[in-house]
């Protein structure tokens, strides 16, 4: 379904629109003050709708990231070490273009959502080091090992998302700021202990 209720603006999806509409909200509000239902009649659609696209309010601004973790999640299961994570890691990155969750890390104080997006970059960052973690453990590394690199590459994502958004999400590249907490978290990045 592609459409757009507003005068003057092109035709985009639903999902598009709702997200639109909830980041404009969320600036107008603030993020608690704004429902769900304030969101979908911004928008133009019912409230089914939003849940199609969305499982929740924070989704939302989640919602492009956790489509790459997911995929990210796939890759690290037939992963064969370090270098298929890396490589991993990096594909995560590669054209994700600007949208709510670079808005929202950007006005997260105006938007009222700080502690939110501090509680969803945890778990985001939990998923990713789980994933490596088990990826790296099923290729040889101790537990111990694999648990800690885990912590590290989802610190490092989250990490080079958070500088991307802050740097102008429109004006530089994620695929760049991942490589640089790539090589960071390789031990090969500028500024690091072992480098």
């Amino acid at each position: 379904m592609t459409s757009s209720t507003r005068a003057g603006r092109p035709r985009v999806s639903s999902r598009e629109t709702l997200a639109e509409a909830a980041c404009e909200l969320f600036l107008e509000r603030g993020y608690e003050a704004t429902t769900v239902a304030d969101i979908t009649r911004r928008a133009g659609v019912s409230r089914s709708s939003f849940f199609n696209y969305f499982s929740s309010k924070s989704a939302v601004l989640w919602s492009g990231l956790d489509e790459r973790i997911a995929a990210l999640e796939l890759a690290l299961r037939s992963a064969g070490g370090a270098d298929d994570v890396a490589s991993a890691v990096a594909d995560l990155a590669r054209g994700l273009a600007p949208d709510a969750l670079a808005l929202a890390i950007v006005n997260d104080v105006a938007m009222g959502l700080s502690d939110e997006l501090a509680r969803d970059a945890a778990l985001r960052a939990a998923r990713i080091a789980a994933a490596v973690a088990a990826a790296l453990h099923r290729s040889g590394a101790a537990r111990l090992e694999a648990d800690i690199l885990g912590a590290a590459w989802g610190g490092a994502v989250l990490g080079a998302v958070r500088s991307w958004a802050r740097g102008g999400a429109g004006r530089t590249d994620l695929a760049e700021e991942m490589a640089r907490a790539i090589a960071f978290v390789r031990g090969r990045g500028p500024g690091h202990p072992l480098a």
